[in-house]
């Protein structure tokens, strides 16, 4: 069944809605026919760059093109144009879906169609054409950032993106259909997993690149979102915000970095009445699982098992996947091969055994080498961030002539000020001591520095100094610069 169809379905029990800063389009509309008037016949059996830049019509879009595309590549928003044709060889696009703030689409890569999205009153123009002979098993490429900054394109099909749904977290807890809703753009893994869960269970609320976190919650409180989703770095700055204390969500869901024991203590406390939940999820190796307990790391347990088809392996160190939820493969000449010898998925996120318990520690392609010992940075934040007076913290190397690198700290503090503040030096002591109490000594920073805030990339991640440059944005979603950075980038992290 096409997305479209099914969504029609649901609607008809759920009531669900998609919801923006300005408007609610009730799903059930889609039954009377296109919110596009029929302009996206056009594409029927095309390979699409989708480069639309409004979330709500892209969210539109995707809906109606499953089934019709044979093919559609979901672009970010901040995806550079000169990225483009590399994007549209790869996936060999013949086909170009934009809106009115969309780049151009580029020349000379056998694009010979190009259509415009903008959105009509359901069924004011063409019927819906459900029904109609041969649907495409339309793939989606999302884009997932590589080693030379241009992106790899990761194939999926819905029946792949959807292989988690069967979960409780996906089931209404209450008697009303469940609100979704998430600081991720639709576009990337993590949102897109929203995306789909809200189509199928009831309604999404989207976030807008023109509100900061205090405006987002608000708005997600107001519209009673019950289930919603971000990274522990979005997490962080909304408790920071103090806008989480006017919005209790039934559902706390953390994905896309290491929850550590500090954020999820205080959501818990910020959220008493919530199952709080952080998953593990990469755009490549799909959903693995969800840890609801309220501790770090995961059950070694889980390795024993095999949930909805998910298979885990960490005798290598690192932790791989092999699932129905697996990408198919990467797009365009010399891409490399996705799954290992075994038909696994692993993206380098290491884990150590403590206690019957798997924690991540880190990731391969980012240790820090201090005198020929490693070092994990994220392993040392969670330290750090188990300070009560600690909101967050990114860890890096600084150059040192005796060790080749030392280790140091930047921290955010809970109550810090929108400028530098005072070093406070019993709190400096204090995350010292606690290093010291539980890292080997290499591990401890040499030197930690107070700041008001840390920089994050668009898809809400920390900005890691091996990463190369790349959009940074605002607590709007807004582009403000590029980081520049030596070394480089890792893939998308995991957890997405």
């Amino acid at each position: 069944m096409a997305l479209r169809d099914a969504v029609i379905e649901a609607a008809a029990a759920s009531g669900g809605a998609l919801i923006d800063a300005a408007q609610a389009v009730p799903l059930a509309s889609l039954a009377r026919g296109s919110f596009f008037g029929g302009s996206l016949e056009a594409l029927r059996g095309r390979c699409v760059i989708v480069a639309i830049r409004d979330q709500l019509t892209a969210a539109l879009a995707l809906l109606e093109l499953d089934g019709i595309a044979r093919r559609m590549v979901l672009c970010t928003p901040d995806l550079p144009p000169e990225h483009l044709p590399h994007v549209a060889r790869s996936a060999q696009a013949d086909a170009w879906l934009g809106d009115a703030a969309s780049s151009e689409p580029p020349a000379g890569v056998g694009l010979d169609l190009a259509v415009e999205a903008e959105l009509r009153p359901p069924g004011s123009a063409h019927p819906s054409q459900r029904g109609s002979p041969c649907p495409w098993d339309t793939e989606w490429v999302l884009l997932t950032s590589g080693t030379t900054g241009a992106p790899k394109l990761v194939a999926h099909t819905l029946s792949s993106l959807s292989n988690a749904f069967t979960s409780r977290a996906d089931r209404p807890e209450q008697d009303a259909a469940p609100v979704w809703s998430t600081f991720y753009d639709i576009r990337r893994y993590g949102g897109l997993q929203i995306y789909l869960r809200g189509l199928y269970a009831g309604s999404l609320l989207l976030s807008s690149k023109d509100e900061d976190t205090t405006q987002f919650l608000a708005r997600a409180a107001a519209a009673g979102v019950t289930h919603i989703s971000g990274t522990p770095s979005h997490w962080r700055k909304a408790l920071m915000s103090g806008a989480a204390a006017r919005f209790s969500p039934a559902y706390v869901r953390l994905s896309g970095e290491i929850a550590d024991q500090g954020i999820l203590d205080a959501l818990r406390a910020a959220f008493p009445r919530a199952v709080v939940a952080h998953a593990f999820a990469s755009t490549e190796a799909g959903v693995g699982f969800e840890v609801r307990d309220g501790r770090a790391g995961f059950p070694a347990s889980l390795i024993d098992t095999s949930e909805h088809g998910v298979e885990l392996d960490v005798s290598r160190g690192t932790l791989r996947i092999k699932s129905p939820g697996n990408a198919a493969a990467y797009l365009g000449a010399g891409a490399p091969s996705l799954r290992d010898a075994e038909g696994f998925v692993d993206l380098g996120d290491r884990v150590e055994l403590r206690d019957g318990r798997y924690h991540f520690i880190g990731r391969s392609g980012g240790i820090i080498n201090v005198g020929g010992l490693k070092v994990h940075p994220e392993e040392v934040e969670a330290v750090i961030n188990s300070h009560p007076r600690v909101r967050m913290s990114l860890v890096r190397a600084r150059r040192s002539p005796i060790t080749g690198a030392v280790v140091t700290a930047e921290v955010v503090l809970a109550d810090s000020c929108a400028t530098v503040r005072e070093t406070d030096e019993r709190v400096r002591q204090e995350i010292l001591e606690a290093c010291r109490t539980t890292l080997a000594a290499h591990k401890v920073p040499a030197a930690i520095r107070f700041v008001p805030s840390l920089e994050m990339s668009a898809s809400g991640k920390l900005v890691r100094p091996n990463e190369s440059p790349r959009a940074i944005h605002n607590d709007a979603g807004q582009r403000v610069g590029l980081r520049e950075s030596g070394g480089e980038a890792e893939e998308e992290p995991s957890n997405a």
